[in-house]
């Protein structure tokens, strides 16, 4: 059973300890177990930890609270990065992790880049698929060298172009090692999503984390 901690997750170990843990992050309305399948395919043998949103929008879980469709309560979005780092410093004592490797959708995304500027030490790089720019303001962290792989889709209806850059922009900023790539779909993933990930995962677990698949 998993331990009490600050959110409600769920926790795989890994049968390669030598692979960087998995961070999964839900989008809007999911849960603890959404991304686990996505988790296994971009990194098998990785551990994973996989917390639920603790926010609810009526009754759907979220990482922070929105005031509408890309307008966000960007006080809340400080606040819940904040919860969310503290969580995965918990995690990390509970379970034995090494710092790990952020893999967010959509709202996950969305926290996942928030947690990237505003607690630079949290998290080991960050796959952040249909992201946003979660801070109009966003602060100058010391991201050197932490890598990270934005994925967008061409035809997202919810993500405009100018914000994926607007963050792409921010984290570069702040000296993040950062790979943009638009592909051809809507705001929901794709198998160009896992193959772009998958291989992103695999290169940083080798070369930045002596990890390997």
């Amino acid at each position: 059973m998993a331990p009490e901690l600050s959110y409600i997750h769920r926790f795989e170990p890994g049968a390669n300890p030598t692979l960087p843990p998995l961070l999964l992050l839900h989008g809007t309305g999911g849960d603890e177990n959404d991304l686990a399948p996505l988790g296994h395919e971009i990194a098998p043998g990785a551990a994973l930890l996989a917390p639920r949103g603790n926010v609810l929008e009526g009754a759907m879980p979220r990482f922070f609270r929105r005031f509408r469709e890309g307008l966000f309560d960007e006080e809340d979005v400080r606040r819940r990065a904040g919860e969310l780092a503290d969580f995965v410093g918990e995690a990390r004592r509970a379970y034995g992790l090494a710092q790990p490797f952020a893999i967010g959708y959509s709202n996950g995304a969305n926290i996942a880049a928030a947690v990237l500027l505003l607690h630079p030490k949290a998290l080991a790089g960050a796959i952040l698929m249909r992201a946003m720019a979660p801070l109009t303001e966003p602060p100058a962290p010391d991201l050197s060298g932490v890598p990270v792989l934005i994925l967008s889709g061409l035809n997202d209806p919810i993500v405009p172009r100018s914000t994926a850059e607007k963050l792409a922009a921010a984290l570069l900023a702040a000296g993040a090692r950062v790979e943009r790539d638009d592909l051809p779909a809507s705001h929901g993933l794709t198998q160009a999503d896992v193959t772009k990930a998958r291989a992103f995962y695999a290169r940083e677990a080798a070369h930045r984390f002596g990890g390997g698949t």
